[in-house]
């Protein structure tokens, strides 16, 4: 409950979002025709990345997040490197109401992961003989509402 002006009411609990541990649940990384994918090119590789975000409840309070994400480079269709990453945290949200937590552990929850698992991709490429992948920053908001919408379109759908 608020008292209308979004903040709550005078003696009721804040709400808080807390880190419990962060995490590399998976990691891969292919470089499967080496030596020869590390030549010079004379086009930069087509570069594909895809996100995931997906949330458990693990107890009273306390959510895994894990961010996926999974990513490919191709030069003249020959693959020069894959990765794949899950990179999950615990978080423990309380004193938020119950229609305010898919938003804050699907946006904010991913949001504070995604700088580790940025780092992790772009060190992993980068060992693997590459110039460091900067993955650039990424919509949450964007996603969740794409996934809400697409809910709300599977649940309108006569069967």
């Amino acid at each position: 409950m608020t008292n209308g002006n979004g903040t709550p009411p005078e003696g009721a609990p804040s709400p808080q979002l807390n880190v419990l541990a962060q995490y590399t649940k998976d990691l891969s990384f292919e470089n499967p025709n080496a030596p020869s994918s590390l030549a010079p090119q004379q086009k930069p590789p087509s570069i594909s990345v895809q996100i995931n975000v997906n949330a458990n409840n693990v107890a009273q309070d306390e959510f895994e997040v894990t961010l996926t994400v999974e990513g490919k480079a191709e030069h003249n269709d020959k693959l020069m490197f894959r990765f794949e990453l899950a990179y999950a945290g615990l978080f423990r949200i309380v004193n938020v109401p119950q229609e305010n937590l898919p938003p804050l552990v699907m946006i904010e929850c991913p949001r504070l992961l995604f700088p580790f698992a940025r780092e992790i991709i772009a060190t992993a490429v980068r060992d693997g003989g590459f110039p460091p992948l900067m993955l650039d920053p990424v919509d949450f908001v964007g996603m969740f509402r794409q996934n809400m919408e697409r809910q709300a379109a599977v649940q309108q759908k006569p069967s």
